[in-house]
């Protein structure tokens, strides 16, 4: 009755695609969480994607996830942002309803085969000849699996701070998970503090909206799923407001009772997204800062105040608000808080997700040191499927920094730590221009095919965008363009500059004023092109110099890439190579010399070291 192939332990983004991913797969699987209404819940902004992160809910899309589906369905305004700039920088983004997002999870995970849940609270994991064999919780139950999931977000030994007060809880109103942490460090593992946070809630009808500026969505909002079909959502306004120096002052003159700077909050926060409290003190040369005014639910009779984080009193938070325009008025329906939580120091995985302390153990999303919503989720599916494959025997999967924002995102996490919550950005992807949103189930969809999270009429779907867009690309290499008259007339019928010698379709198409419309005139073939494959048509074309040479670099760092470092190998008898060196190789143990080149502080020159040594010993 007990007995499981996968338990996975919370209920949040990452425990959600961790355990429909293993369902899904064949694996008879127990979601154990805390509170199950709270399956899927938005604890801080009621967002889902946004810049690099959109690109990693598309990933997940791709490879069977539901999270995209789930923002589809559940989305009440949706928004591409960096829509003027180039297509790698871009980022899909959607505000969601809240309460439906999380009901509609729930009745997802419990509507799927494989799959049970049971309300309890995981206390300790447990383990036999040094791998995970189950859980005990709280009830005293013991459920037993061949692999565990560990998701527990911001749960794991929470504790809450609002100015001078702080207690016990995951989520305000939730309890924390308090004897987990204690089981893990003495299974070996070592665990650190980090912080976040989230702003008040505001009461709408006490909310002036006539003086705030409008924000809409877009007047043709795509999907984050390529699954979804007849997608017409319905689409809510956010707002923009504005702090100004008397909202300052406000904040400056309570900074003693602020517990970010009394020391009251031990974790390190996010550098990325700061409390206002935060930002007031580290940019004091600012007169204003913004604010967006989001609605939560489609009723839109709540409102979320993203860049107002706070932890100080509740009478502060008050006060602060009202100093704002258009909330004179304001009513809190729920304050801002601070949270400290535990995490794993993710160099202890290995790129799997699986602890090298304990085997069958997997760990995915903020327990890692991440933040956000997008980033767990994607922890979570490759912890999901990694175990499943693993209990199978088979090859695991791993994705390379090439292949995805995933594989970064997992990569930058086992492979050079980190010491505050890390979120994803464009910047940290080396071939931004190969992975893009776009054409991420194009990268991608063949994965989750083959793991059975997607159909084969989904993947069908794909196939044959595909074979549009290779035809496309063809015809546009293949087909050249002379000066002839006919020609010259042709194109300055569509607005383009002529040429002066024979050119090939490719070349004028790759130009800044070449779009859409103008493609479909060239040939029959492309009139009747759907808009996706006609979009990644264009984007291919234009930048297609750029794409080969990226594509070469991966080529060239292949060689590399390949190159295996034995599991027993001993760093320290090298020459050439300093302490410091020495001591994170044999700290991190990477697998190929291109994992050691990704390790922070290691230098291209230690790497060529090491290359020549693995020769001289035979091992390549």
């Amino acid at each position: 009755m007990n007995e499981y192939d996968i338990i996975v332990i919370g209920g949040g983004h990452a425990g959600i695609e961790a355990s429909m991913a293993a369902a899904k797969m064949g694996k008879k699987t127990l979601l154990i969480t805390i509170l199950a209404e709270q399956i899927g819940a938005a604890s801080c902004n009621p967002a889902i994607g946004g810049l690099a992160k959109g690109h990693l809910v598309k990933e997940v899309d791709a490879l069977g996830g539901v999270m995209g589906l789930s923002t589809d369905i559940c989305g009440i305004q949706f928004r591409v942002l960096n829509e003027s700039k180039g297509p790698a920088v871009r980022g899909s983004r959607a505000q969601i309803d809240m309460d439906k997002y999380r009901v509609y999870m729930r009745n997802l995970l419990l509507n799927t085969p494989n799959l049970e849940i049971t309300q309890e609270i995981a206390s300790q994991i447990l383990t036999q000849n040094g791998a995970v064999c189950g859980v005990k919780t709280h009830l005293g139950n013991e459920y037993f699996a061949k692999a565990v999931i560990i998701t527990t977000g911001t749960f794991l030994n929470g504790l809450i701070h609002v100015g001078f007060n702080k207690f016990s809880a995951g989520r305000v109103g939730e309890l924390a998970s308090t004897e987990l942490s204690n089981s893990l460090r003495e299974l070996g593992l070592n665990l650190g503090r980090l912080k976040t946070g989230t702003c008040p809630r505001i009461d709408a009808k006490s909310i002036d909206f006539s003086t705030l500026e409008r924000q809409d969505g877009d007047a043709k909002p795509k999907a984050f799923s390529f699954r979804t079909r007849d997608f017409n959502p319905t689409q809510l306004p956010c707002y923009i407001a504005y702090t100004d120096e008397n909202t300052h002052e406000i904040i400056r003159s309570n900074f003693d009772k602020a517990p970010l700077f009394t020391g009251q909050i031990e974790g390190v926060g996010p550098r990325y997204c700061p409390s206002i409290e935060d930002k007031i003190n580290r940019f004091a040369d600012k007169d204003r800062h913004h604010l967006f005014i989001e609605p939560q639910t489609a009723e839109a009779s709540e409102y979320y105040i993203n860049g107002f984080s706070t932890s100080l009193p509740y009478d502060v938070q008050v006060a602060m608000i009202r100093s704002i325009k258009g909330f004179e008025n304001a009513r809190i329906v729920r304050h801002g808080y601070a949270i400290e939580y535990d995490y794993v120091e993710p160099t202890q995985l290995y790129h799997t997700l699986e602890t090298k302390a304990v085997a069958g153990l997997y760990l995915a999303g903020q327990i890692n040191g991440t933040t956000g919503y997008e980033e767990a989720a994607a922890q979570g599916l490759m912890a999901g499927i990694n175990a499943v494959l693993k209990i199978d025997a088979k090859k695991p999967f791993i994705l390379r920094r090439d292949e995805g924002y995933i594989g970064v995102l997992i990569d930058d996490l086992v492979t050079k730590g980190t010491k505050e919550p890390y979120r994803m950005f464009t910047s940290r992807a080396e071939y931004r221009l190969l992975l893009r949103e776009d054409n991420a189930t194009l990268r991608l969809s063949h994965y989750g095919h083959e793991f059975g999270l997607l159909s084969s009429d989904e993947y069908a779907l794909v196939d044959a965008v595909r074979e549009r867009v290779k035809q496309g690309l063809e015809w546009l290499n293949l087909t050249e363009i002379t000066p002839s008259k006919a020609n010259l007339e042709f194109l300055s019928s569509i607005n383009e500059d002529i040429i002066s010698e024979k050119s090939t379709w490719q070349k004028i198409v790759a130009r800044k004023s070449f779009g859409a419309d103008k493609l479909r005139k060239l040939d029959e073939f492309f009139a009747g092109l759907d808009e996706v494959s006609l979009e990644q048509i264009l984007i291919e074309a234009k930048y297609q110099h750029y794409i080969k040479e990226q594509l070469g670099q991966i080529e060239r760092m292949r060689g590399m890439l390949e190159v295996k470092i034995p599991g027993d190998f001993s760093f320290k008898g090298i020459s050439g190579l300093s302490n410091e060196v020495i001591e994170k190789l044999e700290l991190f143990r990477p697998p190929t010399l291109f994992a050691a080149s990704q390790i922070s502080g290691i230098t291209p020159a230690a790497i060529d070291i090491i290359h020549i040594y693995l020769k001289q010993r035979g091992a390549i």
